[in-house]
């Protein structure tokens, strides 16, 4: 059988058991096999099989991924973060929809510290919906502000999504990084301005709250400042130069876990349990990555790459009709697809095609990490709604936060706009 040919059945295969629920990782590696054992035969087939789990697991910028989810995990249980949504609201609660946009910027601080969608939300809910159902919110946008500040986490370093973009497309980590911070904060003044706008329609929805003094503002400042130490010394020394990816992470868990046991909020047990938490986050992920990388390598092998970009370039598609195409795939596979999953099933057909057409990969990488966050809230699988429902099931029903997730939907498609807009100047 022709290997293009073999390419394209293994492509229709692996979509066909995700569509049947079977576990992304288990679909990519078996079909990866069976696809190379077609091509190349069955002893190819078995050394990739043999040596691409270590290659994958033994990458020193893949090795980030444990350290930076470790420092997340030891500040959520240490309770480092308990006090972000709290600080957001004396100095931003006064302003028209402030509770919302103090659950977006608290979402944004804990975004720096987890680097993950659903702990921000999960965090974030538990604190924000209950105060702001005793304020007379409109509970549609109260939940739908916790749920689309959560997916600032796969923005704001440390980024999962970025990292693992970084080393498929082999880009600069701190480079992405940099631009995730950048888009991060560019999402977070879009959300803030949906606040507003539905603030400007509906006053009535989200009530003003009274104001704080100064001495109030540094106060709850104060309290938190060892999640500001920590924020400012990771970022500092990644930024700065001074450490790689890997070494911020393993530098910010060794500060999460001295600050912790120095106010002695960080118990053996909950450490136990940061543990646990990272091991099992971490081999998920590299399970993931390496059915991906076996993958990426059948589609190199069966040529399926190539003929796609003979095919693209057949169509005769200018570069932003194709990037408005793939805009539109990532949106669809984003509503069925958790993140991680779906970016390393289309890197391998999607990076060879663009740089034919000289697309930037670091602006490709954060436009992917925006797109892929977009499906964490959006029907019928988004994430984040389903995580907010769990810990607001007693003040709204899914429906209603879905509801209220669409102002920062249109919020996120405008940014998507601006980035491909403003694409010619990066």
């Amino acid at each position: 059988m022709d290997p293009v040919t073999i390419g394209v059945l293994a492509l229709v295969a692996l979509l066909v058991l995700i569509g049947l629920r079977v576990p992304i990782a288990a679909s990519l590696i078996a079909v990866s096999f069976v696809g190379i054992w077609a091509v190349a035969g069955l002893r190819p087939a078995m050394s990739m099989l043999s040596t691409i789990p270590y290659t994958t697991s033994a990458s020193w910028t893949l090795s980030s991924i444990p350290m930076f989810l470790l420092m997340g995990y030891i500040a959520f249980h240490s309770g480092l973060t308990r006090g972000l949504f709290e600080a957001a609201r004396v100095w931003w609660g006064w302003l028209p929809g402030g509770l919302a946009i103090a659950s977006l910027a608290g979402a944004s601080g804990f975004a720096a510290v987890s680097g993950s969608s659903v702990a921000c939300s999960a965090a974030i809910g538990r604190i924000a919906v209950p105060e702001m159902a005793r304020a007379g919110y409109d509970l549609r946008i109260a939940t739908g502000s916790v749920a689309a500040g959560g997916t600032i986490g796969a923005l704001i370093p440390p980024s999962i999504i970025l990292i693992l973009f970084g080393i498929q497309a082999e880009t600069s980590i701190n480079d992405l990084f940099l631009g995730g911070l950048i888009l991060g904060l560019g999402s977070l003044a879009f959300y803030v301005a949906a606040v507003l706008i539905v603030w400007w329609r509906h006053p009535e929805r989200l009530p003003r709250a009274a104001g704080h003094s100064m001495g109030d503002r540094w106060k709850k400042t104060l309290e938190i400042w060892p999640v500001l130490l920590l924020i400012g010394a990771v970022f500092g020394g990644l930024f700065s130069g001074i450490f790689t990816a890997t070494e911020a992470g393993a530098f910010g868990s060794f500060m999460a876990l001295a600050i912790g046991i120095g106010r002695r909020t960080l118990s053996w047990a909950r450490f136990k349990e940061s543990l646990v938490d990272t091991l099992l986050s971490s081999g998920s992920l590299f399970i993931i990555a390496i059915g991906a990388n076996l993958f990426t390598r059948l589609v190199a092998m069966s040529g399926l790459s190539m003929q796609m970009g003979d095919f693209v370039d057949g169509l005769g598609l200018g570069t932003l009709t194709l990037l408005l195409l793939i805009v539109l795939i990532y949106l669809v596979i984003g509503m069925f697809l958790e993140p991680i999953g779906a970016l390393l099933l289309t890197l391998p057909l999607f990076l060879p095609v663009l740089a034919e057409h000289g697309v930037d990969k670091l602006w490709f990488g954060l436009l992917v990490a925006k797109l892929l966050e977009i499906g964490m809230i959006t029907p019928p699988v988004g994430l984040n709604v389903f995580v907010i429902h769990s810990v607001a099931r007693d003040y709204v029903r899914l429906e209603q936060i879905f509801a209220g997730i669409v102002p920062f939907i249109l919020a996120d498609l405008a940014l998507v706009a601006t980035m491909l807009a403003l694409r010619g100047f990066m």
